[in-house]
């Protein structure tokens, strides 16, 4: 276990006629620095992990804040076209793991050693705000599942605030026992199992209340004003279905071929994943049309046996996906404050993680308790953090490190999504703090919604 290397100052170096060579061929010139295992994994036990976190609880969220603001049109539409351009940046991003010999297992660290301290620290907050922002989402859908089922066997319940609390601690003693990607490795196939199974029950439940409707409203409701910035809520949605902002971070865990493993895990991803989180959203919205809910299982009519099994699968495989998710926030704290001469599960260690991790879960628990406005924090989070990191900045890299190697058309090409997409980034940024202010305004501190 190593402390965190440093950033390298890019001046002096010949970057913009440097080019991407396979990794197999590369001498490394120093070995990367983390607490956290490195080049370990298999691509079929990341893929799984991809698979499986991406078809996290979240989706049950999707119909609502996908598909209702954009209708049938233009929602098939921008599906595909955010789908796309999201395996293209990931896919491009991921090329970028070995630059000149150095190997890249942070993002922030590619940032900074080609655009120098400012962009590491700019990119830092970025992606930790995204994380922090993630994992209070997950810690309030965790609590919704609980909720969900206790009121299957009771008419009162508690508040939603004691859930969190509890899905808070189940998270917690998971993370203190698994320190770090590669150690998922024994709870995958149970995840797998779980998530399959309970998305083939979601289908199989909605698609019976869907046919037993005789009518139902797809009409995108709401003024001019509000369609707009709905929609763009729903871009916001879409680019977080599709993309986690840690390419890199995932990217380490794997054995070499690094670049290669990776793009056969984007694969996966942009395949079965996306199949799966995006037929899950299509049957709920065709199954409900407007008046979907912003939490799937609270519009299914079937037994209640299903209604468990669907909130129970939910709670556990968010134990995983939220696990993943945080692991960038993990490693910097692990790498940080760890004692570098001593094992990952010595007793000092062991102390420091837990205390750590307590920290972090207390700040994530109290503002998801004090917030609970679940559908709003994803339109927070698909917009200026992913869509820089997804689109922005992997094109930002291309053209310094490709300089005046690449070809007109491939910079005019890298030219034309930074700049569509800083509009966006711009756009919903603007559209989810004002769904924040509505929010806000509807509801009070540690609403029990």
């Amino acid at each position: 276990m190593e402390k965190e290397g440093r950033i390298r100052d890019p001046e002096g170096l010949n970057i913009e006629t440097s080019s991407i060579i396979k990794d197999d061929q590369i001498k490394l010139k120093e070995d990367p620095a983390s607490a956290h295992t490195i080049g370990n994994d298999s691509w079929q036990q990341v893929s799984l992990l991809m698979v499986t976190t991406f078809n996290s609880g979240w989706i049950m969220s999707f119909p609502n804040v996908m598909l209702v603001p954009l209708g049938w049109a233009w929602g098939i539409i921008v599906l595909v076209l955010i789908g796309f351009m999201s395996a293209y940046g990931n896919w491009l991003l991921a090329g970028f793991h070995f630059i000149q010999g150095e190997r890249f297992i942070r993002y922030r660290d590619i940032m900074g050693f080609l655009f120098g301290k400012k962009m590491y620290y700019v990119t830092w907050l970025i992606q930790f705000s995204l994380f922090f922002l993630g994992n209070m989402g997950f810690i309030l859908l965790g609590g919704r599942a609980l909720k969900e089922i206790n009121l299957v066997f009771s008419d009162t319940t508690m508040r939603l605030q004691y859930f969190i609390i509890i899905t808070a601690l189940v998270y917690l003693m998971f993370s203190f026992a698994v320190p770090n990607l590669s150690a998922l490795r024994v709870w995958l196939g149970a995840s797998t199992i779980l998530t399959f199974g309970y998305v083939v029950l979601v289908f199989v439940t909605v698609v019976n209340d869907g046919k037993s409707k005789r009518h139902i409203d797809y009409e995108v409701k709401g003024s001019t004003m509000d369609k707009v910035f709905n929609a763009l809520g729903a871009v916001s949605a879409i680019v977080l279905s599709n993309n986690s902002g840690m390419i890199p971070e995932i990217q380490s865990t794997l054995r070499k071929p690094a670049i290669k493993n990776m793009k056969k895990v984007l694969c996966a991803q942009f395949t079965l994943a996306l199949m799966v989180y995006y037929g899950v959203t299509i049957v709920g919205y065709w199954a409900y049309g407007s008046e979907v809910p912003d939490y799937l299982p609270k519009a299914i009519t079937g037994p209640k046996w299903a209604k468990v099994l669907i909130n129970s699968a939910v709670f556990l495989t968010n134990v995983i996906s939220q696990h993943m998710f945080l692991q960038p926030v993990h490693e910097a704290l692990d790498t940080k404050f760890l004692k570098v001469e001593e094992g990952t599960y010595s007793r000092e260690n062991i102390k420091r993680r837990f205390v750590l991790r307590s920290f972090l879960f207390t700040v994530n628990t109290v503002v998801a308790a004090a917030l609970p406005f679940m559908g709003y924090f994803i339109n927070v989070l698909g917009s200026f953090t992913l869509v820089s990191l997804t689109f922005i900045f992997p094109s930002i890299i291309f053209i310094k490190v490709k300089g005046k190697s690449a070809r007109t058309v491939q910079k005019a090409w890298h030219w034309t999504i930074i700049f569509v997409f800083t509009l966006i980034a711009a756009a919903t940024t603007i559209s989810a703090f004002r769904s924040v202010v509505i929010s806000v305004k509807n509801y009070h501190f540690f609403s029990n919604q």
